[in-house]
């Protein structure tokens, strides 16, 4: 896809007439919790529930998110799902070509998210949202085999919901 193509993608998208928010939002939250359950990670759950919105092939969108999940390769840091955030802050506030206004209105907006996802959550640290849940955190490289005592015993699914109801939310005021 060529720059034109995602500004034209991006036009239409902002100003599509009568954008029903929520209607929109739960089939975005759908689609990334369904993504989880289809064995992604939980920042490529994220990303990809956005990649026809930002028209980017979905092969694409999920290498591009395929080393954030676990918290970052899995060390359990900066949760995946708010990674995946970020990185479609990337995809709204961003230039080709280094703009510092651009940069700045970018971190605004991470930082914006970022709040936003911690007030809900206390934390962006995927060690921290996993106690009280998993008792053993494991920073191995292997991820958990998907089963569903896997899904029962840990919040990652709510945080993909979660970070995609934060991103709409914001999404929605800014293209307002």
């Amino acid at each position: 896809m060529n720059l034109y193509s995602f500004e034209l993608l991006n036009f239409l998208r902002t100003f599509a007439p009568n954008m029903d928010w929520q209607q929109e939002t739960e089939h975005r939250v759908a689609k990334g919790v369904a993504l989880f359950k289809q064995g992604y990670n939980c920042s490529q759950s994220v990303t990809l529930a956005f990649a026809d919105w930002y028209g980017v092939p979905e092969g694409l969108m999920a290498r591009m998110s395929a080393s954030f999940g676990g918290g970052i390769g899995r060390m359990r840091e900066t949760c995946g799902t708010a990674s995946g955030m970020f990185m479609l802050a990337g995809l709204e506030i961003a230039s080709e070509q280094p703009d510092q206004e651009v940069k700045a209105e970018n971190y605004k907006a991470v930082q914006e998210l970022a709040a936003r996802f911690k007030a809900q959550t206390g934390s962006l640290v995927c060690r921290e949202l996993l106690r009280g849940y998993v008792k053993n955190i494991s920073t191995e490289p292997t991820p958990d085999t998907r089963t569903d005592e896997y899904y029962r015993k840990r919040p990652c699914v709510k945080m993909v919901e979660l970070a995609i109801r934060t991103y709409m939310g914001w999404l929605s005021q800014v293209d307002s």
